[in-house]
């Protein structure tokens, strides 16, 4: 079994992507091999033990190029240990009640049940005001949406770490049956 991870992001102002990174350190500092990559490079899947995939939410809605990575490796990801995160509520509180309890967004909730992945996950995501176009500042205005930089470092960083070891325990007993063919 190959051991190296992929985490892949779809971001669009760079705050998921600095997410991704960050579960990439934490991977790597547990003795696992890495790649962070947005999911416009991430074509190829062969050599991966695992994807851990995140997307930037807008309007309820994950990035048209995080669908389609999905979508396109869809039955490659069906075979593999999987986790999913989305980044994106501002604000105080819980960020899957700020999104009203949908951990995955509803368009893609049929894929992403059968694709099985291990956790899915909603991280508050960060708004800067001084990134967004003209419609995207009227838009905030309008659903009176938080502005600033609401992750939690420690929240994620304690979801990477049990990604972790959960992958360690998979790479042990893959060890462990190789010994006993």
């Amino acid at each position: 079994m190959e051991n190296k991870i992929l985490v892949t992001y779809a971001s669009k102002y760079g705050a998921t992507e600095e997410i991704a990174r960050k579960i990439g350190i934490v991977l790597r500092e547990a003795g696992l091999s890495v790649d962070v990559l947005p999911v416009k490079e991430a074509d190829n899947l062969r050599g991966y033990a695992a994807v851990v995939l995140g997307s930037a939410l807008y309007m309820g809605r994950w990035r048209g190029e995080a669908v389609r990575f999905l979508k396109s490796n869809a039955q490659t990801l069906a075979q593999m240990p999987l986790w999913l995160f989305s980044s994106g509520p501002t604000g105080e509180g819980d960020p899957v009640k700020l999104v009203e309890g949908y951990i995955i967004p509803l368009p893609i909730q049929a894929l992403v049940n059968q694709l099985h992945p291990r956790d899915i996950t909603v991280f508050h995501g960060s708004m800067n005001i001084a990134k967004l176009n003209f419609f995207e500042k009227w838009v905030l205005d309008k659903v009176k949406a938080d502005i600033g930089d609401f992750r939690d470092w420690n929240v994620i960083s304690a979801w990477a770490g049990s990604i972790a070891e959960a992958l360690r325990k998979d790479i042990s007993s893959a060890d462990i049956e190789r010994t006993m063919k």
